[in-house]
């Protein structure tokens, strides 16, 4: 076996070869109250990794034990996103499934004198759990013994108490240093709905006493969290020990993935939905999946960002620049390459009377992408920037007596502007070389420009989106997401584009030359060119 790359694998490795565990089983447990972002790709890649590497399975388990935020599109949307990045899970199981046993479980705390109802509401509980140097005061209903407390917990259950009135306790230490295992709350009364099981019932557990139980359930080995859940490994493990699991599961933490300018809090993401400041959860701007997937942004460059980001003990945060600059070079290698004009200007050959095809590259990275033939002729669309008539020092673009090359076609010289009663240049007129042909040019003129073009006789009109980040800066200490965000952060243009890209499969990414990398789509029989990621990689490598 290879060596392990990083200290979760070092971990897992000792403990087959400790014999503590015969086979590994991880699991993925997204709780189903939104949509997936980018932070949840790095846990997809931790735990299906782990799992893989040493022949083991991954669980999909659905953490639904807070009905009240949770519902059924949230996980369709988690299976979807999970298949699009190409993670194949073992079990698709809910929390939802062990309610009976997860209950089973607390009535024997109970029994055994481990745990107590309590009647102190959450701001009565919080004020007496101490802080981090002073312990905290026992509940005045610790001591209560398990006859009441079981009589008083099949109450909750049954529906005899309001919301809050009364809760469920483990009981450990109120003097403990950690603060979560100062008597934490293992359930409670919760009239909501639930997706899977409708109002069976009116009481939940909370997620640090359900996880140990679901995961020891499903068979895992190695319950591999971020690093938030750090300090609520005591509680994990007290569960386990109390409850006589064996073998008991082991939870490792590892760091979250954290990107600059990307909101990345489930709060916030469903703020912004429901603001209407995006178009929803899968706006091309949003770091949801979802999002990420409608922009364009292939899978496979997001696995590659996830690998190469690594996996480490303390948080950190990952520039933007460096998740877009892994996105291009997967673009570089893959797309294909077309053409469109954001702000067209009209070039006129007035020496070339027919038509003509011009041989491109499909994508010059790729010998066996092949190439296609464009056509070339009398009338054209440049970028209105690739033409000036005050032209500053070194311009190498088109000006009055200037040669340029028209891209994989021939070197063309202006010879006149056309102006409009406004002064504005609507038009240019040029002469072109035909003994300068890209690939076979012996014209001998110099023409350090190249430019991109379109055919004005079969172009196609299209909608070019481009956008910006979300948040306006990269780092802002002490200002909340809302101060930050980018109120304008769309931007939509009209362009002239080949007929290749109108003709191309719908989702397929292109590289549009000189202007950056887009993706191809439909919309109300329009064609609407998305982008991707810049063409400009400004990342120091």
């Amino acid at each position: 076996m290879a060596e392990a790359t990083n200290f979760i694998e070092q971990i897992i490795e000792a403990d087959l070869a400790e014999g503590r565990v015969q086979a590994v089983k991880t699991r993925f447990p997204p709780e189903p109250n939104g949509y997936l972002h980018i932070g949840h790709a790095k846990s997809m890649f931790v735990n299906f990794s782990a799992a893989g590497r040493y022949g083991g399975t991954c669980n999909l388990f659905f953490d639904d034990t807070n009905p009240s935020k949770e519902k059924t599109e949230f996980v369709d949307a988690i299976r979807k996103d999970i298949s699009w990045l190409g993670y194949k899970w073992d079990k698709e199981v809910y929390a939802s499934d062990f309610f009976d046993t997860v209950y089973d479980y607390a009535e024997r705390l109970i029994q055994e004198g481990k745990a107590f109802v309590c009647d102190l509401n959450a701001d009565e509980i919080r004020e007496t759990r101490g802080t981090l140097t002073e312990p905290g005061k026992e509940s005045p209903y610790r001591n209560r013994t398990p006859e009441e407390n079981l009589k008083l917990f099949r109450e909750m259950r049954a529906g005899k108490y309001a919301d809050g009135e009364k809760c469920l306790r483990a009981k450990i230490d109120m003097a403990s240093p950690n603060i979560n295992l100062r008597d934490p709350v293992i359930y409670r009364i919760l009239r909501a709905e639930h997706h899977r099981t409708g109002n069976k019932w009116c009481i939940y557990p909370m997620y640090d006493y359900a996880h140990p139980i679901c995961d020891y359930l499903q068979g895992v080995s190695h319950s591999l969290c971020t690093l938030e859940f750090e300090d609520h490994r005591p509680l994990y493990d007290w569960v386990g020990v109390t409850l006589g699991f064996s073998p008991k599961p082991r939870q490792i933490e590892f760091a979250r993935l954290s990107l600059t300018n990307l909101v990345m809090s489930k709060r916030y993401l469903k703020k912004l939905v429901e603001d209407e400041s995006v178009h929803g959860w899968d706006d091309p701007r949003m770091p949801t999946l979802a999002g990420l997937r409608n922009r364009g942004i292939p899978a496979e460059a997001i696995r590659d960002f996830c690998a190469r980001a690594g996996i480490a003990k303390a948080n950190s945060e990952c520039e933007i620049g460096y998740f877009e600059a892994v996105v291009r070079d997967y673009l570089n290698a893959h797309a294909p390459r077309a053409m469109a004009v954001v702000n067209p200007l009209k070039l006129t050959i007035t020496n070339c009377e027919g038509a003509e095809s011009v041989e491109f590259d499909v994508n010059q990275t790729d010998p066996e992408a092949g190439k296609r033939n464009i056509v070339f002729g009398h009338s054209l669309y440049i970028e209105k920037s690739d033409f000036s008539l005050d032209p500053p020092p070194k311009y190498h673009r088109l000006k009055i007596g200037g040669y340029a090359r028209l891209k994989n076609a021939y070197i063309v010289r202006c010879d006149e502007a056309v102006k409009d009663a406004d002064g504005e240049v609507t038009e240019i007129k040029c002469t072109y070389f035909p003994e300068s042909r890209s690939g076979n040019d012996t014209s001998g003129i110099k023409a350090k420009g190249v430019l991109h073009w379109v055919n004005a006789e079969t172009c196609v009109d299209a909608e070019l989106r481009q956008y910006e980040h979300l948040l306006k800066d990269a780092e802002y200490a002490g200002q909340d997401f809302s101060e930050r965000m980018n109120l304008d952060s769309e931007h939509v243009f009209c362009a002239k584009a080949e007929p290749f890209l109108a003709e191309a499969e719908e989702g397929e990414a292109f590289q549009l030359m000189r202007t950056g990398y887009y993706k191809k789509c439909t919309e109300n029989g329009k064609l609407v060119l998305s982008e991707i990621v810049s063409l400009k990689d400004n990342f120091n490598k």
